[in-house]
């Protein structure tokens, strides 16, 4: 039997499915994300009267225009204002491919 799915993981689904958005982002520490029984949804912090959003966009990107998509197209699905907070770009290197910040030997 699968869980149903709680607002917060719809919301980071639907945050993930507007052009432009890479993926979400936890904020600096790790703090933004909303607790469910033994899981957590990153870069989604739902609140009983606001929904904190923070994002990684595709450069080259609108970054105002990602922003009111995202707030668009959550706002009727979380029923509560929405704050997005762009945390960061992704840029791709020249062979198109999306450099990490991780080091490998």
């Amino acid at each position: 039997m699968t869980t149903p799915a709680e607002p917060a993981e719809l919301a980071a689904a639907a945050a993930l499915q507007v052009p432009g958005v890479a993926e979400l982002h936890g904020g600096a520490f790790g703090e933004v994300a909303t607790y469910l029984p033994g899981r957590r949804v990153t870069g989604i912090r739902l609140g009983a009267d606001t929904c904190a959003v923070h994002i990684v966009v595709e450069y080259p990107a609108d970054l105002y225009a990602v922003a009111a998509a995202v707030r668009g197209r959550l706002g009727p699905l979380v029923g509560v204002p929405v704050d997005v907070t762009i945390e960061d770009l992704r840029i791709p290197s020249p062979n198109g491919e999306h450099p990490t910040s991780e080091v490998t030997p």
